[in-house]
């Protein structure tokens, strides 16, 4: 086995801009080697609640984290993809005392369209219980007052949604604590349109053969959960505590794969509310104009 040891790159975020994408096709990559947790959310401790609910999503121990790099081998990158370490205030000065050479992969999207993906996707997993985004938005107020959080939420902070879609002061931490020859920022609609582009170029930035050719499947289908009682009672201390008795983590992550193909059915969402939709993307407009000075793109071109 290897000596433990921290990951030399790590996708940051954001959530539901294709980093499961990143992550799986640069895992195919010979010369790299993927956590095979997709999202430890190590070091993203500010997101961490203590709570033992937080502790299905952020994993706590140093060493059981360096552990999961332990089957890189030598002439690999080990890398990883923790989608909330973008959100963070402390992530980004966490993974610099890890890592000061560390290199960063952030993706981005549309705000508008990751935060309607992102509220369906905590309604899937149980961290949302407002069915309707455009309630969700309006609750923002009492949940940052801690009223009106659901039961089974984890990393609580996350049900501000607009918060979690304002990305230029996200992406400045990145860019002053690790200088922007080792911060690669992906803009997922470019992504979308140019995947071997893109993944070349990121390949480039990683420093390992650019000419190797990932499979370029679908992953990360529209799903919704065939039983959402059952999901909150698979999320209650009792149970996660019996599942982690019978269940090593090394085999945990299937153990939550298989479950999520048992309890889920495909199913496309229907399209936001456009009436919901201007009026959110004319409050982060000012911020989406901030992130575009401070990469040299033109943002409001590409999401409106």
């Amino acid at each position: 086995m290897a000596a433990p040891r921290y990951p030399d790159f790590l996708i940051v975020g954001a959530p539901r801009c294709g980093t499961t994408f990143m992550y799986r096709y640069l895992n195919e990559h010979p010369q790299i080697y993927m956590s095979p947790t997709k999202e430890p959310q190590h070091f993203a401790t500010d997101l961490d609640s203590g709570s033992y609910l937080d502790s299905v999503s952020f994993l706590r121990d140093r060493d059981a984290y360096k552990a999961l790099f332990a089957g890189a081998r030598a002439d690999q990158l080990a890398g990883e993809a923790s989608t909330w370490h973008l959100y963070s205030q402390e992530a980004a000065a966490n993974i610099k005392v890890a890592n000061p050479d560390a290199r960063i992969i952030i993706m981005l999207r549309d705000p508008v369209e990751m935060l309607y993906s992102l509220h369906g996707r905590r309604l899937y997993g149980g961290s949302e219980d407002l069915r309707s985004f455009a309630d969700a938005l309006d609750a923002e107020a009492d949940r940052r007052q801690g009223r009106r959080i659901p039961p089974r939420a984890r990393n609580v902070q996350a049900l501000l949604y607009r918060d979690v879609g304002r990305y230029s002061e996200q992406v400045k931490r990145y860019l002053d604590l690790f200088g922007p020859d080792r911060v690669h920022i992906v803009v997922f609609e470019d992504f979308r349109a140019d995947p071997a582009g893109a993944y070349r170029r990121t390949l480039e930035f990683l420093g390992v053969d650019p000419d190797f050719r990932a499979g370029f499947g679908a992953v990360n289908e529209g799903a919704a959960r065939r039983s959402w009682r059952l999901q909150q009672l698979l999320l209650s201390p009792r149970v996660i505590r019996f599942a982690r008795f019978v269940f090593p983590a090394p085999v945990r992550p299937l153990v939550g794969r298989v479950w999520d193909a048992i309890n889920s059915r495909e199913q496309r969402r229907s399209p936001l509310d456009p009436v919901v939709a201007a009026r959110l993307r004319a409050e982060l407009r000012p911020d989406v104009d901030r992130l575009g000075l401070l990469i040299g793109r033109d943002l409001t071109e590409i999401w409106g």
